[in-house]
């Protein structure tokens, strides 16, 4: 199953504020993609004024995981943070495979 991970709310100054918390946040990020959860990630543009992460296993609680110990939640840069269940359909990766 995949989910989707939205940071919303990003504080006030976000793009000049995360460099002091970029580092750590792309090893948070790596390690993740590494153990095989974490999929695709990275900043909404034109505004920067959200982030989307895809997560790939059995629940949601390895997204939540992952936002709970993110450098930028922990340090306040992203206000609001949630996960959605995404049912994937189309595509090589998808989660359920419809017939043909």
């Amino acid at each position: 199953m995949h989910y989707l991970l939205f940071y919303t709310d990003l504080t006030k100054n976000y793009v000049e504020r995360r460099e002091a918390f970029r580092d750590d946040h792309l090893a948070h990020a790596r390690a993740a993609v590494a153990r095989g959860d974490l999929v695709l990630g990275g900043a909404l543009a034109d505004p920067v004024d959200g982030a989307v992460l895809l997560f790939q296993g059995d629940s949601a609680e390895v997204a939540e995981a992952f936002a709970k110990s993110d450098p930028y939640v922990i340090n306040g840069l992203v206000g609001t943070w949630s996960v959605r269940p995404w049912t994937t359909v189309v595509g090589a990766d998808a989660a359920v495979k419809l017939p043909s």
